[in-house]
């Protein structure tokens, strides 16, 4: 009789278990676009099961230029090292709003176009952001002229400009089909790095209330205007606490990753800084991530030049640590810049010194390159 109940309580606490982690699990799944399309639905959720295998590892700009090269097919600097390609391709809209043949960075939208067709189809995953120009002033992102955001809220005089702009940035994300005439998921980051005060989004420049409107309105308006491919990433540059980071947070309903950009640079050769920063910043996003189900991502990192030969696994594999992030993104392999006088670049190429190293990082099992999507799934 004991025994008998004891085996109906453990059974009861087990349904129970199940029932609960089960509704966790439903809940992940929901996305902020209610009608996003099936493939959007599919990789979010490909994304969660992912993140319990590692985290996918990402590069700006991979397919279209990397160190002393430019436009050449199907190379990519993470595939001259690994024989790999990055898992996640970053991209950049600006110039859409202004009709540019070439983004920001000098990409054609055509050869982007492709490049993001080209990584759907082995399976790859891409992200953009969007550098925009200041619709006050006409100038850079950059040009943070105070309250400049607010000018393109409904009924202010620069939101019919702001309309033509997202529908620029509509057609432009409708435009990514695959073969079989399917619009290809998105990771969109807008107005990333919200807490820094650099761009004319960021903080300082709007108030709170002001940007959670604009965000809700991009929101809305790319789905009144039919566009239902993308997955919405929340992004801050560096911050303290829960409530700095959620202080412009649009809320649960318009966002789907939450994610942070974090650098590390000359003034910290030993990396400690940045290990630090890091870690403290996924311990908080976790936190929040777990709180309201949402996935987290470190959406630009890097150190320019990698100087350290043992950077990948000595400093960065230990700034991620044991958080089950999403993914990570190295900025750009721009190269050699003329009027600065100076190499650009965020990953290694073939003869850089960190390329050994680098093959190690590719070689852990915690990091998840484009190959290993379709293996970590199945497994």
């Amino acid at each position: 009789m004991q025994k008998t109940f004891i085996i109906l309580i453990i059974a009861a606490f087990m349904g129970v278990a199940y029932s609960v982690k089960a509704k966790t699990t439903d809940t992940n799944l929901s996305l902020s676009d209610k009608k996003a399309t099936k493939e959007t639905v599919t990789l979010y959720k490909k994304l969660q099961q992912l993140t319990q295998k590692g985290y996918l590892f990402g590069h700006q700009d991979d397919l279209a230029y990397g160190v002393n090269w430019k436009y050449e097919p199907l190379r990519s600097d993470i595939k001259d090292v690994v024989g790999d390609y990055p898992a996640v391709y970053g991209w950049d809209i600006a110039g859409l709003e202004k009709d540019d043949v070439n983004n920001i960075d000098g990409v054609p939208f055509d050869k982007m176009k492709q490049y993001i067709k080209e990584a759907n189809e082995r399976g790859g995953i891409s992200t953009i952001s969007w550098h925009f120009d200041n619709p006050a002033t006409g100038k850079n992102a950059w040009d943070n002229t105070p309250n400049s955001l607010k000018t393109i809220l409904p009924g202010e005089k620069n939101h019919e400009k702001f309309i033509s702009w997202l529908d620029k940035a509509a057609n432009f994300f409708l435009s990514l089909k695959d073969k079989k005439g399917k619009n290809i998921p998105i990771l969109f980051r807008p107005y990333h790095e919200l807490t820094g005060g650099w761009f004319w989004w960021g903080k300082g420049n709007c108030t709170p209330e002001e940007f959670k409107a604009v965000w809700k309105f991009t929101f809305e308006y790319l789905q009144k205007k039919g566009v239902h491919n993308l997955i919405y990433v929340y992004n801050t540059s560096s911050f303290g606490s829960k409530e700095d980071f959620l202080t412009n947070y649009p809320g649960d309903d318009y966002a789907d990753i939450l994610s942070f950009d974090s650098y590390q640079n000359n003034e910290d050769k030993s990396g400690e800084k940045f290990i630090t920063e890091v870690q403290s910043q996924l311990k908080i996003i976790s936190e929040i991530g777990l709180a309201k189900n949402k996935l987290i991502a470190v959406a630009e990192a890097g150190y320019e030049a990698i100087p350290d030969a043992k950077w990948w696994t000595g400093t960065f594999s230990k700034a991620i640590g044991d958080y089950k992030i999403s993914y990570a993104l190295l900025w750009r392999n721009h190269g050699w810049q003329e009027k600065e006088q100076k190499m650009h670049y965020y990953a290694p190429y073939s003869g850089q010194v960190s390329e050994k190293d680098f093959v190690e990082f590719y070689n852990l099992d915690k990091t998840l390159f484009e190959k290993d999507i379709q293996k970590a799934l199945k497994k």
